[in-house]
């Protein structure tokens, strides 16, 4: 039974082909493979060394690395979405509300205060969410990445602490061209006197 050449190509593959034709195995001289691995040896010894020996010197950060999660307490509105939102559930926080007297005479509000902010890292995972979800910008990305304790207890962090690693925060990148949004109308003043309401 004849084999055409596409069948041939079907059942074995090309590779194997040039095994199986008889007279044209392919020769390798001994010892290559060695001369090849010994010259990128060399080559590579004769590069200068990039490794860092961490304890006497540290590397820079890149500028989007994940350190330690920082807290601007002003900007912080007790909405506990961090603490929610958080899959480790490291994020503690404590508050109470406050009635503040506003002007003219208007009642009182009400305002949450911030009593206490603290992150266990020994359980955080570094995954950001709390950082994603904040709808006012109070948690920041830091670059310090040596904070170990040698009681695995003191790695919760309380506010004061996380309050003074802003100074770790990087400036915000410059926007990228057109990436401004449209000019923001100033609001209407109040109407003239002569002018009356509408349906009035």
């Amino acid at each position: 039974m004849a084999v055409s050449e596409s069948q041939v190509d079907e059942l074995v593959p090309r590779q194997e082909l040039k095994t199986l034709s008889p007279g044209k195995t392919k020769r390798t001289t001994f010892g290559i493979g060695l001369i090849k691995g010994l010259g990128i040896t060399l080559r590579h010894m004769l590069t200068p060394a990039v490794t860092v020996q961490y304890p006497d010197e540290s590397a820079p950060l890149p500028p989007r690395s994940r350190g330690i999660i920082a807290l601007k307490e002003e900007n912080c509105t007790v909405c506990m979405l961090c603490a929610r939102e958080c899959p480790d559930w490291c994020i503690y926080i404590e508050g109470h509300k406050e009635a503040r007297e506003s002007v003219g005479g208007k009642r009182a509000k009400k305002f949450n205060v911030l009593d206490r902010f603290a992150i266990d890292y020994a359980l955080c995972m570094y995954c950001g969410i709390c950082v994603e979800v904040c709808p006012y910008d109070a948690l920041f990305w830091g670059q310090l990445d040596n904070y170990s304790e040698h009681d695995v207890t003191q790695l919760t962090h309380e506010m004061e602490q996380l309050n003074q690693w802003m100074y770790q925060v990087p400036p915000p990148e410059e926007l990228e061209i057109g990436a401004m949004g449209p000019a923001v109308k100033p609001a209407a003043g109040p109407p003239a006197a002569g002018v009356e309401k509408e349906g009035a």
